[in-house]
């Protein structure tokens, strides 16, 4: 029987690719046993149970670069990990390992190369963590989302698939009215959807306070989520603004719809938004993450904006941008389009089937 553990997770753009490849192994192998291996704490342990799937939790968590204090015991937490990542191997006996990033995914990947078990990457960036670095030298393959990833890994193990996405992300334009029935829109207006992600990101949220007044006067709707953090204090300024065409979040749980009704996406540039905007094929404005390791969501932007598939805005610079380049979009049309084209060209709809030809061509299994 095919047993597999997936690891990593944080953030919705590690879990969702995991949960991805998880559906699509018991897609293909409906007798497979999957579980998998996160960190204590982390929006993994809620997210996995609620997909249908098991995960065990490791205490362990990323180097602080803010207290040096909480990095005295992150030695202890690794090799704390590594013993019970030993111990979940031992007792599960997976017939491969797969990490998708994430605090986890190293010390699991970690364990089941010391007990000889096929492990593989998903590497969702186009800039990848130290961690991957270190544990590509003995994996089996390396499933990217970008090119010319061989100065940071063995170009004999790499193979480009793209990122896996949520399904629903697939068939979109089927969905445009009852979208727009869902949020309460009116499709003659340019509508906008603003996300910092799973978790909220405040620059994206202070961008869209501080200019309310002016967004107000707009002939646009906006879908606003705004991450738990922000969400009393983003609904708390519409109300007093008696702001009426910017409509609060604290989770968008249907992105599908929410991509599908809008003609602009204001995002973070992490890898797991970037491939469901690819897919949706949506005219969109990056503002990458600034503390992200090795500022790889600068480096997943640009290889969009390089190409006109996108623009890159900062986040310091967002904060006085946002209506200039709302403005500047919704009054070319023709280059919204030529977005909407070009972003395509990055899109992988079926990442995750290939990533699991990958792992069963490699372990010969039919």
């Amino acid at each position: 029987m095919l047993k597999a553990i997936i690891s990593g997770g944080g953030t919705g753009g590690h879990i969702f690719p995991a949960l991805a490849i998880a559906d699509k192994i018991k897609e293909k192998y409906p007798n497979a046993e999957i579980i998998f291996v996160g960190a204590k704490g982390k929006m993994e342990m809620e997210k996995v149970p609620a997909a249908g799937y098991k995960i065990i939790g490791l205490e362990i968590a990323g180097f602080q670069r803010n207290s040096m204090l909480k990095n005295l015991f992150l030695p202890f937490k690794i090799i704390k990990s590594i013993l019970t990542s030993i111990s979940i191997i031992n007792n599960y006996k997976p017939s491969f390992v797969i990490g998708v990033g994430g605090y986890a995914s190293g010390p699991l990947l970690f364990a089941a190369q010391l007990k000889g078990i096929p492990t593989f990457i998903q590497e969702q960036n186009s800039f990848p963590g130290i961690t991957n670095k270190l544990l590509s030298k003995k994996v089996k393959k390396i499933c990217v989302a970008y090119p010319n990833l061989d100065k940071f890994f063995p170009a004999s193990k790499i193979v480009l698939t793209g990122n896996p996405i949520r399904k629903d992300i697939l068939n979109l334009k089927s969905k445009k009215e009852i979208a727009i029935s869902h949020f309460k829109l009116n499709p003659n207006l340019f509508t906008v959807f603003i996300t910092g992600g799973s978790l909220g990101a405040r620059n994206i949220n202070l961008a869209v306070k501080n200019n309310i007044q002016a967004l107000s006067k707009m002939p646009i709707e906006i879908i606003w989520q705004t991450g738990k953090l922000f969400f009393e204090e983003a609904k708390e300024t519409v109300l007093k603004n008696e702001v009426k065409n910017i409509f609060v979040y604290e989770f968008v749980k249907e992105m599908d719809l929410a991509y599908s009704a809008a003609k602009l996406v204001i995002s973070r540039a992490g890898a797991g938004a970037i491939s469901e905007l690819s897919v949706a094929n949506k005219c969109c404005v990056l503002v990458p993450l600034p503390s992200a390791a090795e500022d790889h969501q600068t480096q997943n932007a640009k290889s969009l904006s390089s190409k006109n598939a996108a623009i890159l805005i900062s986040n310091d610079n967002i904060l006085t941008e946002i209506t200039t380049v709302i403005q500047k979009l919704m009054n070319n049309n023709n280059l919204v389009l030529e977005m909407e084209k070009n972003i395509a060209e990055f899109a992988k709809p079926n990442a995750a089937e290939e990533i699991v030809n990958v792992i069963t061509n490699e372990l010969k299994i039919g």
